[in-house]
């Protein structure tokens, strides 16, 4: 499939399946995103309601078209036609969460927060497939397939996770009183969702996946299959042994179902959890961010090596006058570089550095 915003995609999806399978293709995989040479256009004026910027499917058609002719996408970067993520199409929202949407992200009420967690029979609650959100959730991503057609790769978006999906309709708080109080019903409650998330993916992967040729998801990574972005933001704030016991069972399952899985592995004090996620054979990468605030990925150089170390694909999000040293501390095997540049000519320039400074040390 020919993009008119990524004249090499066939390459690069061909670096991508090589990523995947953990081989070597000459060079670290990379994103570059950089402004697009030549390129005089100016963004669609913003709709006056902040609800039209997320959910005005000509205003998404307008921003998505301004910003995949705008961009540069060098190495295995690609143009995404996606309407951003405010929880408007999250996996909370189809069990009757209400959202908020702002100008930059979205606030979501709980569904479950009174009460003991035991309280809430979890069989009772039923995805809405008749509501005003899981239309939503169908229809743009019809216009996705539509839009993006012959240009790039219609988004899956974030749809909420293991643990997180728990956590956003319970309240943060309640789920930390609730995993210490009644962890076999945390567990059981978790799963439960999780079945129904892998019921949402299939219906986002239909819809989309002819399109995309396999998929993408809010993550800017492509798989010619199934694929997510895996995480659990919530395990921040409990043990190892915790995580294991209650929530590991969950994410089993939804590898399981997954052809392709990064697991992000959000903030320090998730990097407790990375022995046990390498335990999981299916994890094929590991994604190190430290979070917001924190030192660059590269500071923490330990826990990049224990990933390679086990034989797992790396990806890590850095500036572009960080690629020297992480070329010269890790392997290129595997690894994966988000980056940027200023200009079409620097991100030109920093790909053929990649390609010549890339060292494959197993």
């Amino acid at each position: 499939m020919e993009l008119k915003y990524k004249p090499d995609w066939e390459t690069a999806k061909e670096h991508y399946i090589t990523w995947w399978a953990h081989e070597y293709f000459g060079r670290c995989a990379i994103n570059i995103y950089a402004p697009k040479e030549g390129v005089k256009r100016e963004p669609p004026p913003l709709p006056e309601k902040v609800e039209d910027r997320w959910l005005d499917f000509d205003y998404l058609t307008a921003v998505n078209d301004y910003r995949m002719a705008s961009t540069y996408y060098g190495g295995e970067a690609f143009p995404m036609w996606s309407p951003g993520y405010a929880g408007q199409e999250g996996h909370p929202r189809f069990l009757g969460s209400e959202v908020k949407l702002m100008e930059t992200t979205g606030w979501g009420y709980p569904v479950i927060e009174d009460g003991d967690l035991t309280s809430h029979d979890y069989n009772g609650l039923k995805l809405d497939k008749d509501g005003e959100a899981w239309q939503y959730f169908v229809n743009v991503r019809k216009r996705a397939v539509r839009d993006s057609k012959g240009k790039g790769i219609p988004g899956n978006n974030a749809l909420g996770g293991c643990g997180d999906t728990l956590a956003a309709i319970r309240t943060t708080n309640k789920l930390l009183f609730d995993v210490t109080e009644c962890p076999d019903y945390v567990r059981a409650f978790d799963q439960y969702l999780m079945k129904q998330w892998i019921e949402v993916y299939e219906e986002s992967y239909n819809l989309t996946r002819e399109g995309a040729e396999g998929s993408t998801c809010f993550y800017d990574l492509w798989s010619p299959g199934r694929f997510y972005c895996t995480h659990n933001d919530f395990a921040y704030m409990i043990s190892p042994e915790m995580f294991i016991d209650i929530f590991l069972p969950s994410i089993e399952m939804q590898i399981e179902y997954l052809d392709h899985t990064v697991y992000h592995v959000d903030g320090i004090g998730n990097f407790v959890h990375v022995d046990a996620l390498l335990e999981l054979e299916k994890i094929q990468a590991i994604q190190i961010l430290p979070g917001a605030g924190k030192p660059s990925p590269l500071h923490y150089m330990d826990v990049l090596k224990k990933v390679q170390k086990a034989g797992r694909n790396l990806h890590i999000g850095i500036g572009p006058g960080e690629v020297k040293d992480a070329l010269e501390n890790l392997s290129a095997r595997g690894l994966f570089i988000g980056t940027y540049a200023e200009t079409e000519a620097d991100a030109k320039d920093l790909l053929r550095y990649v390609e010549k400074n890339s060292v494959d040390r197993g």
